[in-house]
Parts: C-alpha cells; sequence; structure tokens
C-alpha cells in the first residue's frame, strides 16, 4: 500500500513537471512565446494604445482615431500581419501607458510616449520613430520667450509625462499646474487660467493649427529637450520589441512612414522628417 501511495505521488509530481514545463513555453515573451506581441498578432487581432486629444498625432472623433500615431500604429499591425480592421483601438493617458501594457488592457501603446530610463524598468521600446523637442505654447501676445522666462507663470502639463518632470525638476520657479490630458491645459490657456502649455513641440503645434484656435496661440519655437517616441510594450517581450525596429526599417524605406506623415501632420506644411534607424533601441 505504502509504495503503491509513493508511486501514485511521484507519477502526480512527474505530471506537474510536465505542465509547468510546457507552461514555460507559452509564456518564454523574451523568445516570441505566445503572450508575446507576435503571439497575440497571430490571432489576426491587436489593441492599440493612442491618445485621444492630440491633434495630428492621435485625435478620436466619435468612433474614429486618426493622426500620425495612429497611422504608425497601422504600420506596425500590417508588419505584424493584423489589418486595420483587426485593430482596436483603446484611449490612453499619459499617466496610465505603463499600467495598461503591464496589464495586458492593451497590446503596444503608440501615443507620443518618451523612450527613458524610468519608463524602460518597467516596459520595452520599438523605435524611436520620431524624435520631438520640450516646448511652450503661449498667447500670440504673451512676454515668454522661453523657458528662461517661466519663472513665477502658470505653466500646465499633464501629470504623469515627462514634460510635467522636467518642470517640477528642473524649473521649480514656475507654477505647474496639471491635468489628465493637454486638451484641457489648452482649454485653460484659452481661458486665461494659465500662461502656458508646455509639453512636445509637434503636439503643440497641432493644438496652435487647429481652427478654433488661428491665430490665438504660438509655439515658442525654443525647445529644451530631446523627446525619442518608442512603442511600448511588456517589458520581457524582446522578441517583439525586435520585430518592431524590423517594421520601422521597412517603413523607412518603402514609403509608408513619409505617406503616415503626409497624411496628417504634414497637412501643416511640414516636410516629413527622415526615419533614422541607426537610432532604433537596443531591445533587452
Amino acid at each position: 500500500m505504502r509504495i503503491t501511495r509513493l508511486a501514485a505521488t511521484f507519477g502526480a509530481l512527474t505530471m506537474a513537471l510536465a505542465v509547468a514545463a510546457c507552461g514555460g513555453d507559452d509564456e518564454g515573451t523574451g523568445s516570441g512565446g505566445a503572450s508575446g506581441i507576435e503571439g497575440k498578432a497571430a490571432g489576426g487581432k491587436l489593441v492599440i494604445g493612442v491618445k485621444a486629444d492630440q491633434p495630428g498625432l492621435g485625435l478620436q472623433t466619435g468612433s474614429t482615431y486618426t493622426g500620425f500615431d495612429v497611422e504608425i500604429g497601422k504600420i506596425i499591425a500590417k508588419g505584424l500581419g493584423v489589418p486595420d480592421s483587426g485593430i482596436e483601438w483603446k484611449t490612453t493617458v499619459s499617466a496610465n501607458r505603463e499600467p495598461y501594457i503591464q496589464q495586458g488592457q492593451v497590446d503596444i501603446v503608440v501615443a507620443t510616449y518618451t523612450i527613458n530610463d524610468e519608463r524602460k524598468k518597467v516596459v520595452n521600446f520599438g523605435g524611436p520613430y520620431y524624435i520631438a523637442g520640450q516646448d511652450l505654447l503661449v498667447p500670440t501676445n504673451s512676454t515668454i520667450t522661453g523657458v528662461d522666462n517661466i519663472a513665477g507663470k502658470k505653466v500646465c502639463s499633464v501629470s504623469g509625462s515627462t514634460p510635467a518632470k522636467r518642470i517640477q525638476e528642473e524649473h521649480k520657479d514656475a507654477q505647474l499646474q496639471q491635468f489628465d490630458t493637454y486638451s484641457k491645459c489648452v482649454t485653460a490657456l484659452a481661458g486665461g487660467q494659465v500662461d502656458a502649455v508646455t509639453t512636445d513641440d509637434i503636439i503643440l503645434a497641432g493644438y496652435a493649427a487647429q481652427d478654433q484656435y488661428a491665430g490665438k496661440f504660438k509655439v515658442v519655437g525654443k525647445p529644451f529637450s530631446e523627446e525619442p517616441y518608442g512603442i511600448g510594450l511588456k517589458k520581457d517581450d524582446t522578441a517583439g520589441c525586435n520585430k518592431i525596429n524590423e517594421i520601422l526599417k521597412t517603413a523607412a524605406t518603402d514609403g509608408s512612414y513619409k505617406k503616415a506623415w503626409d497624411d496628417t501632420l504634414g497637412k501643416s506644411g511640414t516636410a516629413a522628417p527622415e526615419l533614422d534607424t541607426s537610432k532604433l533601441t537596443n531591445c533587452s
């Protein structure tokens, strides 16, 4: 009886180890496992996090999302074998991009998402696909000429964003106001509640170009940072990150990157930048 019980116990243990080993293969996102981005895309579906309130980059009108980031998302999806019809767009704000990726609420994030060391501790990044610079949006008659004379001024940015953190840490004499979206900052600027809005120059240019703000605002034009926009995905998905970079390399040469720009931000008259593939991240 004792031998029988021992044999049964040993058999159960062996089976459990076998199941665990099989499960380990499924979880191996670092080598492109089923829970990695390539595994998700294999089903013909992809959930992409984008901004919903940034004209020219990520703007939601009804159930439709438009902008440069949206087009970049489509390029990545297509490279993974997912058609436009297989994409589910999900609105993200600056503060929830990492949690959405970690929790699996989105598969990738393409949302003016600056690559930095702090974020790389918890998520992985493909890209960058664009290099922006932090600047200031002010009323056309403003006396603010750059970041050096914002002392005592009410400067608005988004909580959880790199621009807000830079103002907090490097320009403590400014009065930082924070909202969860840049559109609220721009509304506050239009109403005179703040003196300036700060984020990346290309985002600010998109707001200034909106019909309702035509002639009311200007971008100062003195960027004081370098913001490499990346495509966020799960931290351990090295294979997925490398795949995204391969897709971007192709987009840089086949005309799809330029078309994404020309169809969105290019309408402002700004020529498409060159996608410098030598700066793509070293996925880890």
